[in-house]
């Protein structure tokens, strides 16, 4: 192989062994076992295994938020963006489960601590984005006007975060996107039907 695609190939073994979570720890012995090579070759396109996991979190971001932004340019309705990005979010996980993993931060316990710093900054980029296109819909009359819009993002990127924790711990088993359609219709009332009498009540 040329160097560029032994490198992907490393990452995508180390993948595939993430989604065996109980199989065996994602060590470097056991990646170069599955991959036939050596320790030593490993380190040769990798300087550390934390480096192997940059790589994945380089995947996702490029994945995710090449996604994002074509959704942004394409949907002008803010709540149309929400749905399509909550959708992709759901929908990327249960294409790739060892990426999931590493999502949740499961896959990066007793790594480097930068690497969960890292996946944290994908999660409030996505929260950013999903507020931007809340401020949209709320522009838009799509939502009402007192919505809190910080509040509202957080809430639909901890139910996204919520399903990947599900989809993990059941063993990939309970499909992140199961009853996709009716929960999305709750996240879409929410505002309506619980922020507004709240508002209406003379609460702050």
């Amino acid at each position: 192989m040329k160097p560029g695609e032994r490198r992907d190939h490393i990452l995508q073994t180390l993948a595939a062994m993430l989604e065996q979570p109980m199989a065996e720890k994602t060590t470097t012995a056991n990646l170069a076992r599955h991959l036939g090579l050596s320790e030593a070759a490993l380190y040769r396109h990798f300087a550390s295994k934390a480096q192997m996991f940059e790589g994945l979190i380089a995947f996702i971001e490029e994945t995710l938020f090449g996604r994002i932004n074509r959704i942004l340019a394409e949907r002008t309705g803010g709540l149309a963006q929400v749905e399509a990005i909550l959708s992709l979010l759901l929908g990327f996980s249960e294409k790739n489960p060892g990426m999931t993993r590493v999502l949740i931060g499961d896959a990066l316990v007793n790594e480097n601590e930068r690497l969960q710093m890292r996946i944290n900054q994908v999660h409030d980029r996505i929260e950013a984005t999903l507020r931007q296109s809340m401020r949209l819909a709320m522009a838009e009359n799509e939502l009402p006007a007192v919505t809190p819009a910080q509040e509202y993002a957080n809430l639909a990127l901890c139910f996204v975060i919520g399903r990947w924790h599900q989809f993990a711990k059941s063993g990939f088993r309970r499909s992140p996107l199961a009853g996709w359609e009716q929960a999305w219709q709750l996240l879409h009332h929410a505002p309506a039907s619980t922020v507004m009498p709240a508002f209406q009540a003379g609460h702050p």
